[in-house]
């Protein structure tokens, strides 16, 4: 797998210096690169396809079994399976998706999308990324065998990584992915092995269709009394929360557990996680790790440990951490959903 990681890096990621340093986008290089997102939405949620890719980030390639289609009814139907390691399936029907490990028991949640390496956003409303990214239509290229469509995910400011998609011409599904630093650094890139479409709905997926899944579990709804202690003071433009919760963690292996905050923002395309806690150490120096285009950024100040991870850039951790201060009071409660600076810097 190492091996085949590495000649994806250096065969696949052939697009030429002329076409990657194109003039500026006119406004029809835009819209047809609109066009071409809105079309991918559309294939991703209404084709019947069968789909291989790997992963490929810090050498390795993480292999991927992916199929979709329309059962009964139109209702979407998707088998998510990992390829490597310790299996995993993730089973989706409608709104109802489950998951499938070894040596745990089966469950399923209400959610109308299957979480995973392909963006959510993708098969969905790709305008609600305009005020953060810019989208270009580039060029022609050959991936798979297949004529594709290079469109690119131009981010506006420093804080977040820009996008490239090759989308197949024939069917609009996509054939490659690649994430770059504003530098065009290559950090991580999604290659599809194969891909059939079918009129047809799979075999697969035709049983998936007969088969019983476990009975959703009802989450509990975070109450809106709950008291936050800590907030996020600064996102980058564009992010907005998603959701918060408490959530204990066990501390060094010795059974005792700390409180920890858990709080997730996204600009559509990106998720953010912070996590926030009391320390016994009054202070660390911060520490930070990348896997390909994800970030994990750790630090201690003052007594306060805080933890953010997400496809970002290291500056971009690193000042949401030490955007971190306490809750302001609102209507006799802690929110953790206070006012929080934006960036507009390029």
């Amino acid at each position: 797998m190492k091996l085949l990681a590495l000649l994806l890096l250096l065969l696949s990621f052939n697009v030429s210096a002329t076409t990657s340093a194109a003039n500026p986008a006119t406004s029809s290089d835009t819209a047809s690169a609109k066009r071409w997102l809105e079309r991918l939405s559309t294939s991703l949620n209404q084709l019947n396809f069968t789909t291989s890719f790997v992963v490929v980030k810090s050498n390795q390639a993480e292999p991927y079994h992916w199929l979709h289609g329309l059962g009964e009814n139109d209702q979407e139907l998707e088998i998510f399976t990992r390829l490597n390691g310790p299996r995993r399936d993730v089973l989706r029907k409608g709104d109802i998706v489950s998951y499938i490990e070894p040596e745990q028991e089966a469950y399923s949640v209400i959610s109308n999308d299957v979480k995973g390496p392909i963006p959510t956003i993708f098969r969905g409303d790709i305008s609600e990324l305009e005020d953060s990214y810019r989208f270009i239509s580039v060029g022609r290229s050959r991936v798979l065998g297949r004529v594709a469509q290079l469109i690119r995910i131009v981010a506006k400011d420093k804080y977040r990584y820009s996008y490239w998609l090759w989308l197949d011409q024939q069917t609009g599904l996509l054939l490659k992915m690649a994430i770059l630093t504003r530098q065009g650094l290559l950090l991580e890139q999604i290659q599809f092995t194969h891909i059939e479409v079918s009129d047809q709905l799979s075999e697969n997926l035709a049983q998936f269709q007969l088969t019983e899944l476990p009975e959703a579990v009802k989450l509990v709804r975070q109450q809106q009394s709950k008291v936050f202690a800590w907030q996020v003071n600064w996102l980058p433009h564009g992010f907005s929360a998603v959701k918060s919760n408490h959530h204990n963690l066990n501390s060094n292996n010795r059974g005792d557990e700390k409180a920890v905050e858990f709080m997730l923002f996204s600009d559509g395309l990106v998720d953010i996680s912070v996590y926030v806690n009391l320390s016994q150490e009054n202070f660390r120096a911060p520490e930070y790790a990348s896997d390909g285009a994800t970030m994990v950024f750790n630090h201690i100040v003052q007594g306060i440990e805080v933890g953010v991870v997400g496809n970002i850039p290291l500056v971009t951790a690193k000042k949401i951490a030490e955007s971190i201060v306490p809750a302001r009071k609102k209507n006799g409660n802690s929110s953790v959903q206070g006012s929080v600076s934006e960036s507009h810097d390029d």
